[in-house]
């Protein structure tokens, strides 16, 4: 059920508003979205989620704030260094907009973390840095019967993806995942991870307002050096994620 919005919501959104109207904003203001991951990734759909109007947000996140993150993670600051990603972004968001209610879990990413949380979620969002924390999300999000938005980054090239068990390839169709090796640093322009997670927030608020087309059984392609945006079909390769 949409919930109303406030006269001051109604102010806060008029610019959207216009786009599609009070139900529509009124259906973003009745979402839950789980955001995995609070980087550089994560600040963007966050940051957009937030200023858009999205109902509820839980952030899970287990890292702390860096000296080398504050080239792309735009949430934080070197007053924040040494302190928990998520409590210092819920804190800068609910300044943003205090309408927006924000649940921030510090704990690394599990199947049973996830499990506890995902029964009330209406999509996800991986913002995530590694493989193995994202064929996590992958099983768990298609046991669940979530939808949620896929987008990954290093240097200058990224991509991003919309996934609809059920009706879309699941990400280990798409990226067939190996054993977890030696962590290695990814290199990544500050400006990558901002455009990506602006798309992410973006198919996030298309998919729940219902406009336009999300990025389903389709891969975006983003090559920052040329400034080119290439969509790919994909298709299903029989695995065992999507047809359990």
């Amino acid at each position: 059920m949409s919930k109303k919005l406030t006269k001051e919501e109604i102010e806060r959104y008029s610019r959207q508003i216009i786009l599609f109207g009070e139900e529509g904003q009124e259906k973003l203001k009745s979402t839950t979205v789980l955001v995995a991951g609070a980087g550089g990734l994560g600040s963007a759909v966050l940051y957009y989620l937030v200023a858009a109007g999205i109902g509820k947000l839980i952030v899970i996140d287990d890292g702390l704030v860096e000296l080398s993150n504050l080239q792309r993670q735009i949430l934080y600051t070197v007053n924040d260094i040494g302190k928990p990603k998520v409590f210092v972004a819920a804190e800068k968001l609910r300044k943003l907009n205090p309408h927006v209610e924000i649940i921030p879990v510090n704990k690394r990413i599990t199947k049973e973390l996830l499990e506890e949380y995902i029964k009330d979620v209406d999509v996800a969002v991986d913002a995530l840095d590694n493989w193995e924390a994202r064929a996590v999300l992958d099983s768990v999000c298609y046991k669940n019967n979530i939808p949620y938005v896929h987008a990954g980054v290093e240097g200058f090239y990224g991509q991003i993806t919309f996934i609809i068990p059920g009706k879309t390839p699941c990400l280990r169709c798409i990226f067939p995942m190996k054993k977890p090796g030696e962590k290695k640093v990814i290199p990544v322009a500050s400006t990558t991870p901002g455009i990506l997670g602006v798309l992410e927030a973006n198919e996030v608020i298309k998919y729940v307002v219902g406009v336009g087309e999300v990025l389903s059984n389709n891969l975006l392609v983003y090559n920052g050096l040329y400034n080119t945006f290439e969509v790919i079909e994909i298709k299903a390769n029989n695995c065992r994620i999507c047809y359990e």
